[in-house]
């Protein structure tokens, strides 16, 4: 029994060492979020679309993809002035794996945020995990549609 116990606790020393590999990374500071994105503005979550659905690669759950129409109020960085739209798109994390981050947006909550242009330049990305700030006014909902196609909008500000 006791060459047992001893290989299951060397098992679970190896499984938690191996643990931080899959953790988020770091947050980034200020200075490195703002010499990092391509746009730093306030922005009013005007409206999420559900773009897709894919299975994830690891966990077989199906992810959906969602695209947000952003109002920019006010913007300290980039080619954006106020009263534009630009478009913001994430995929939804796994529920159960620990490490891979999403940074979701709601409709109609204004917030501070740091985003990077996509390659191809139509939409942007947020910087890191941490480049969303608190809101400045809550959303109206932090539902999201589940449905290709579906979208939730704002309520009237």
């Amino acid at each position: 029994m006791r060459p047992a116990l001893r290989l299951f606790a060397i098992f679970a020393v190896l499984l938690l060492g191996a643990a931080p590999a899959l953790a988020v990374p770091p947050p980034k500071s200020e200075a490195e979020l703002m010499k990092q994105s391509d746009v730093v503005a306030l922005v009013r979550v005007l409206s999420v679309t559900c773009t897709s659905i894919t299975k994830h690669e690891k966990t077989g759950e199906d992810l959906p993809s969602y695209l947000a129409r952003l109002e920019v109020l006010t913007a300290k960085k980039g080619n954006v002035k106020p009263g534009e739209e630009i478009l913001v798109t994430w995929r939804a994390k796994p529920t159960k794996l620990i490490g891979p981050w999403a940074v979701p947006y709601y409709p109609g909550e204004k917030v501070w945020t740091h985003l990077t242009l996509r390659s191809g330049g139509v939409t942007y990305a947020t910087t890191w995990w941490n480049a969303k700030g608190k809101p400045m006014k809550a959303p109206d909902t932090k539902e999201l549609p589940k449905v290709v196609g579906q979208s939730v909008l704002a309520k009237s500000s």
